[in-house]
């Protein structure tokens, strides 16, 4: 269900793209945004990983240097046939995780120095089970389509309200087209968090069968929740999609919109890993 909701949002990101670019660009002026979107993303795609360490300031560990952490990991990667990934610790006092990298064979798995110290050990695998599940799905591939697709639609509009199309002009109508202008990269953004917050759903599921603790990962969520909202991260904002949970929530509060989040509400995250070992009959 949630590959298929994912394709489905794809497919309507896909359509926005063809209906702006159709409508402004021609065919050779949406090639040309979406070649320059792909570009940027490709570019990030094969950086990922040392461009995030060092937005987190994380720095790479071996298995002498934590020696309990990198036991877990190499246990849940083996588990999840993953090649061993690289280890890092972030110096942050808010609790979280993630992990990054374009494929399993160079992927990041990194915590922050705060959950190490939040989180019980079995609560620490679920959050390290979860975050190999984002390497198994090739989230970080996924999620590098959405941004293209997204990105050139932004470019597009971008392009049309100062410049004007490139098509035919006749038969045009200017108002709708100011709405497209407006709407068509909202509508974008909207889609690619959408996708986000599927792909945290995939992440919970699959990490509770590697770790066999969908429970410790929902304690693990609901902890983490709470001490985001009271300690701040100072992180960038393009860095932030891709931890475990969201750590500006307590820059931002609560009163943003579902919608505009990357992340899925908490307690709707914590409801599905609840119904998940009620279903597998698992007390962990």
């Amino acid at each position: 269900m949630n590959n298929a909701k994912v394709f489905m949002l794809m497919a309507g990101l896909t359509a926005l793209l063809v209906a702006l670019g159709g409508t402004f660009a021609g065919q050779t002026g949406m090639t040309m945004m979406l070649l320059v979107a792909g570009a940027m993303n490709f570019f990030m795609y094969f950086n990922s990983g040392s461009m995030v360490l060092r937005m987190y300031g994380a720095r790479v560990v071996t298995a002498e240097q934590a020696p309990e952490l990198y036991a877990i990991i190499d246990r849940l990667r083996q588990r999840a046939g993953l090649p061993m990934p690289v280890v890092a610790i972030a110096p942050h006092a808010q609790p979280n995780a993630f992990a990054t990298g374009r494929n399993p064979e160079n992927a990041v798995v990194c915590v922050t120095e705060g959950i190490l110290k939040v989180v019980s050990k079995e609560e620490l695998e679920g959050v390290l089970a979860h975050e190999l599940a984002h390497v198994k799905n090739h989230d970080m591939l996924l999620s590098t389509l959405a941004a293209t697709m997204a990105g050139a639609i932004s470019y597009m509009a971008q392009a049309a309200m100062f410049f004007g199309g490139m098509g035919d002009r006749r038969n045009r109508n200017p108002l709708a087209e100011l709405v497209a202008i407006i709407v068509a990269p909202i509508g974008a953004m909207l889609i690619q968090f959408a996708i986000s917050r599927q792909r945290e759903f995939k992440a919970d599921a699959v990490g509770s069968e590697i770790s066999g603790r969908p429970l410790a990962l929902a304690s693990a969520l609901t902890k983490l929740d709470a001490a985001a909202h009271r300690i701040p991260m100072n992180v960038a904002p393009a860095a932030a999609s891709i931890a475990l949970v969201n750590p500006l929530a307590a820059m931002r509060g609560r009163s943003l919109m579902n919608l505009f989040s990357t992340h899925p509400p908490t307690e709707k995250r914590v409801a599905a890993l609840q119904a998940l070992a009620a279903a597998s009959g698992t007390r962990a």
